[in-house]
């Protein structure tokens, strides 16, 4: 684990960017090709910002996403493909994708979806950690054990909240009940996991994950047992932490 704390959330996203690209030219370099796992939300807007400008060969780059509500239309403005194609692939020429597909036959939208992810391995997965410290949609208790790569959840309330309290949707009744999430053993088995957290409503989450062992009740704490895990915050969201521990890590 290696936890790295800049100013801004624009210093965050340009660094973390930096760093995202690098994983994905090594791995072109030494295979032919990439893949990668996009997470979304407001957090990650600096992060997209930069990393579409990065100097790659894009058309060998294959992207997957972690998350989408269940039975909500890509028009709606929280759609988390209609934010992928928004604010990356409408800039970069990536030629091969696969979204979450939360609408009509919803088994069978898993099904060939964790055929394709498991083709082969992911390089890089970008993971968010959420206000109630959910990795991906796995809300608090989390499932460490599942083998399926995605799953249909249910989302916790406070999971909700921080939806309406980014904007995303008018008031809890209207966020969706259930989401297809990435599993948390499938993001375990990113080869580099990079997790951009920015601002001060995710300082708790934070504490919570770097100073706590491993529980089902804070999901983020399994991310501190991968190998190759950078977290990359900025002065309000690594606020709350000791800074002891923070010189530690």
């Amino acid at each position: 684990m290696e936890v790295k704390v800049l100013n801004t959330s624009d210093e965050l996203g340009k660094m973390a960017a930096v760093h995202a690209a690098e994983v994905l030219r090594t791995a072109i370099k030494e295979r032919g090709r990439a893949r990668l796992t996009l997470s979304t939300g407001a957090s990650q807007l600096d992060f997209f910002k930069y990393f579409v400008e990065a100097d790659l060969d894009w058309g060998k780059v294959e992207m997957f996403h972690l998350d989408e509500y269940v039975d909500l239309p890509e028009t709606h403005p929280a759609s988390f493909r209609k934010y992928l194609k928004e604010r990356f692939l409408a800039h970069v020429a990536v030629e091969r994708y696969a979204f979450v597909n939360g609408e009509g036959d919803i088994r069978r939208n898993i099904e060939a979806l964790n055929a394709r992810l498991t083709e082969a391995p992911i390089d890089l997965a970008l993971i968010g950690i959420g206000e109630n410290a959910h990795v991906a949609f796995n809300d608090p208790p989390a499932d460490f054990d599942t083998e399926e790569p995605y799953l249909v959840v249910n989302l916790a309330e406070s999971c909700k909240q921080q939806q309406v309290g980014e904007g995303w949707f008018p008031s809890n009744e209207d966020v969706p009940k259930q989401a297809i999430t990435m599993s948390i053993r499938q993001i375990l088995k990113s080869a580099v996991i990079i997790s951009c957290v920015p601002y001060r409503v995710k300082a708790n989450a934070i504490k919570l994950t770097l100073e706590n062992e491993l529980t089902t009740d804070i999901p983020s704490t399994i991310l501190k047992t991968h190998p190759q895990w950078t977290l990359y915050l900025d002065r309000e969201s690594a606020s709350a932490v000791d800074a002891g521990l923070l010189n530690q890590v």
